[in-house]
């Protein structure tokens, strides 16, 4: 066992991807020289070079149109779109290019592309480049989304996403690149199977990334006062893994999902319609979703941390849900 980080599992997952396969390159703003803005890529440029470790101008839409070509031409290019709020810049390329080529062509041409995207408040970074935008993406056939929380599942899911024959998206959180985690060996994550991180009784409990944390911190003051929680990490939202959370539903009869973002159009809402949906018989209580509020993210760090679900709040969310 030791300790990484999960700046480290996402950075030994790139190493350990380009080391096995000379068709993995690494492309997007600061990712060579400087490392990455968040220093993900720090180390790649001098081991693997430049004609795999490209810097590129600031210009979303050339990156990934870059990636895009690189990927139809045989590559599998990682590409990195800094702050995931500037995925908007380069929307069409990603929703209306990169997940159609393999439909549109009948099968003649793949698209093994990831893009990594730093996702998340908690940073103070504000309004524009703060938000959780993994829900943007949802109703885009032909893309998966992932969203670790955990360093071993960082590695895991971008090995994965590279592996991929088809383009997957990869949101990783701001505040969670120096989470540590006590790791054995590092190995690939499934691609649309969720984790049970914690078992109990009481209730279910789906979260991700930072508010999978303090889901986890809440389920910890909870057990003192009796109330145990099954805690879910779905590590992916597209596919969504309702299955295992049907499956914990089936013993604790109650759910509260968890996400950072606004309710409106999220994973978290289509998850309690889709359990409402297929087990309604099962509640005891009416399933809750508790999420970040639907105005932009203040700068401020009084507000912004009032924006966010605390822990406190998912404390509060789940002895509702348990009393009802």
């Amino acid at each position: 066992m030791s300790e990484i980080t999960y700046r480290e599992g996402l950075r030994r997952a790139l190493h350990d991807a380009m080391a096995e396969d000379q068709t993995v390159i690494v492309l997007g703003e600061d990712v060579a020289a400087a490392g990455g803005a968040f220093k993900v890529t720090d180390g790649l440029l001098e081991r693997f070079g430049e004609d795999r470790v490209l810097d590129t101008p600031i210009s979303e839409q050339a990156i990934i149109g870059a990636a895009i070509g690189a990927a139809a031409q045989g590559l599998r290019p990682v590409a990195e779109v800094m702050f995931a709020d500037f995925a908007a810049t380069c929307f069409d390329g990603i929703a209306n290019q990169l997940p159609k080529y393999r439909y549109m062509t009948g099968g003649q041409v793949s698209v093994p592309a990831v893009v990594r995207m730093a996702n998340g408040a908690g940073g103070g970074y504000a309004a524009q480049h703060s938000q959780s935008v993994e829900n943007w993406f949802l109703n885009v056939p032909g893309l998966k989304v992932a969203t670790p929380a955990r360093p071993a599942d960082a590695y895991g899911l971008l090995r994965a996403a590279i592996d991929d024959p088809d383009p997957v998206l990869v949101f990783e959180h701001k505040g969670l690149y120096n989470a540590k985690e006590e790791v054995g060996e590092l190995r690939r994550v499934e691609l649309g199977k969720a984790a049970v991180v914690r078992s109990g009784t009481d209730l279910t409990v789906v979260a991700s990334q930072q508010m999978l944390h303090r889901a986890l911190e809440a389920a910890a003051g909870l057990a003192a006062e009796g109330i145990e929680a099954t805690v879910i990490d779905p590590r992916t939202v597209a596919p969504l893994d309702v299955a295992t959370v049907l499956g914990s539903v089936e013993a604790t009869n109650r759910l509260l999902v968890v996400q950072e973002s606004p309710a409106a159009g999220s994973w978290g809402a289509t998850l309690v319609a889709e359990v409402s949906e297929q087990a309604f018989e099962l509640f005891d209580a009416p399933p809750r979703l508790l999420s970040g509020e639907a105005t932009p993210i203040p700068y401020a760090a009084s507000l912004e941390s009032h924006w966010l679900p605390s822990v406190e709040r998912i404390a509060d969310a789940v002895r509702a849900v348990v009393e009802f």
